[in-house]
């Protein structure tokens, strides 16, 4: 299908000489962003096995108290280490094997001493003890901290959002991504006839003598930080059950008593679809043994891991609208499909930094668009990703600076997408990108990684060097420009782009014809595919491709 798009044509040509200009101011970061998003030796010293985190939440005085247990197994032999824990929540002790560890704290980074060096290869484990007033949200999930809501009763509703902020804006944790504990036990304590619903599998209750009760929810999985969530209120429970690639998978629903009707009809009609589209593109559900499970929040929604926030206020579409303006977007409960998608990439793939968050943020949009084909066809679903590109723009670079827990652009989610399109359509084989797209996760099951180790898995398993396609959609902010010449009867074509020697390939066809891929290069060519061609005949893949085209 043929796209005239002079606007952006124009914009695109433009953009590498702007980008050069935005360049030459690098933003600045502070030692704050380095403790906070760097791989120090004071973290990487120890590996995480096993968390215990036991929060008592005083809804009336926005007040929570408790302590994390940390159980490690120590990389080297170090003798001090890095938690994290934000400085408006007070350290009250570090207990070590029944002795009070000395601490500094800088900024949100809490630095610890041990008695003696922590030998390479030994388990050990810590208590870190906490109380204060966490963060409140201002526009949860888009910035961090705690969201004090009210149902429709008047009764407390209650839920933590903290992506890119961090976990430790309301738990002390080593706060980077790179680190995975293997399992955790959450504890959480609210005023008895409310409840907590946290991820995993619920182990027991305990109504303890202070007028609080405890619920202790159990994760059998490697989990991120950020994904491990707080809910309070009072839910009402319904279960189902999904019959999916790996047996069994229990789906529970946790919703405010006035949402129990609306919530019964919009997650019938969406969680068993969505999981059969997800299993088939990207293979099982990654945590059967945690369960699958949707909470009712006072928040648009977030992805934690089993235990999916939703707040999109049952109706279709992203709150009520289509993002991608082509009617496909209001079929479907947006929040539901997408927050979902990111089982299987953000929490069984999680990034190691938080500068590579388009492994998380352009296959999750992507896997919208394979929802619509999986249940309109490929023809609604392709319509549905070319509309996308109004949400597009191409303002800097998808991969941030690393080590200062920085993300790029949000590009990472609409262009991330069109960016897989694209190599799809180059690819031009169907059986075989889904092969690709199921064999990350199991290659990377439960895994964190970097972005360039899913770029060598492209490469690897295709069996095609797909590093400058990647490299220009994921480290330039502009589009590659396709430059098409008819001279003396012949016609030349070339890609304007960042990436030296570009060189992909690109499906063009005659008015009327097949299409046909031809691999320009740099420097003008002759395509002789093209002979005959005019600019009135000329047809290129804008449809498929998110590409510039500018014919002379």
């Amino acid at each position: 299908m043929k796209l005239l798009l002079p606007l952006l044509l124009l914009l695109a040509t433009l953009q590498p000489a702007v980008a050069q200009l935005l360049q030459a101011q690098p933003e600045a970061f502070t030692r704050a962003d380095s403790l906070r998003g760097g791989q120090t030796p004071l973290r990487t010293c120890y590996d995480l096995n096993y968390y215990h985190l036991d929060v008592q939440l005083d809804p009336a005085q926005r007040f929570i108290s408790g302590s994390n247990l940390f159980r490690f197994t120590a990389t080297r032999d170090f003798t001090r280490l890095q938690f994290d824990l934000f400085a408006n929540l007070k350290v009250e002790k570090v207990l070590y094997r029944g002795r009070e560890l000395p601490f500094t704290r800088e900024a949100n980074a809490v630095f610890v001493t041990f008695p003696q060096a922590i030998a390479k290869g030994s388990r050990d484990e810590f208590t870190v003890y906490y109380s204060g007033n966490p963060t409140v949200a201002k526009k949860a999930p888009w910035d961090g901290g705690m969201v004090f809501a009210q149902d429709a009763a008047g009764r407390p509703w209650i839920a933590t959002a903290c992506q890119g902020t961090g976990a430790s804006i309301w738990w002390p944790t080593k706060d980077q991504q790179a680190d995975e504990v293997d399992s955790m036990l959450i504890s959480i304590s609210v005023p008895t006839g409310l409840r907590d619903v946290s991820n995993g599998r619920l182990r027991r209750t305990t109504k303890l003598k202070n007028g609080y009760t405890r619920f202790d929810w159990a994760v059998t999985n490697p989990i991120n930080n950020y994904d491990v969530a707080l809910n309070v209120g009072s839910f009402k429970h319904f279960s189902d059950v999904y019959q999916g690639e790996k047996g069994p998978l229990t789906l529970d629903y946790w919703v405010l008593p006035e949402n129990l009707a609306k919530a019964k009809t919009q997650f019938e009609a969406n969680v068993k679809p969505m999981l059969k589209s997800m299993e088939h593109w990207f293979g099982p559900y990654p945590f059967y043994r945690d369960g699958y499970k949707l909470i009712d929040a006072p928040h648009l929604g977030m992805e934690h891991q089993s235990a999916v926030a939703y707040g999109n206020k049952y109706q279709n579409g992203y709150l009520g609208k289509d993002r991608s303006n082509t009617g496909w977007g209001l079929k479907w409960d947006f929040i539901i499909i997408h927050e979902s998608g990111h089982e299987w990439f953000g929490n069984n793939i999680t990034s190691q930094d938080i500068a590579d968050m388009w492994v998380h943020e352009s296959f999750t949009t992507y896997s919208e668009a394979l929802f619509v084909e999986s249940q309109f066809g490929k023809q609604a679903g392709q319509e549905y990703i070319h509309g996308q590109r109004r949400n597009i723009s191409n303002d800097g670079p998808i991969i941030g600076p690393f080590g200062v827990n920085k993300e790029g652009s949000g590009d990472m989610y609409d262009k991330g997408s069109m960016m897989l399109n694209t190599i799809r359509t180059v690819l031009n084989d169907d059986a075989k990108w889904r092969q690709l797209l199921r064999g990350l996760s199991a290659t990377f099951y439960h895994q964190t990684v970097t972005g360039q180790q899913i770029i060598d898995y492209f490469n690897r398993e295709s069996g095609r060097d797909f590093t400058k396609i990647f490299d220009q959609y994921l480290r330039h902010r502009s589009l590659p420009v396709l430059e098409i010449r008819f001279e003396d009867g012949k016609t030349l074509a070339r890609w304007v782009a960042d990436v030296d020697k570009f060189d992909m390939p690109v499906r063009v066809c005659l008015k009327g014809g097949e299409y046909q891929f031809i691999t320009p290069t740099t420097k003008f060519a002759e395509m002789k595919e093209l002979a005959g061609a005019t600019r009135e005949t000329l047809e290129v893949d804008t449809f498929n491709y998110y590409i510039g085209v500018l014919v002379e």
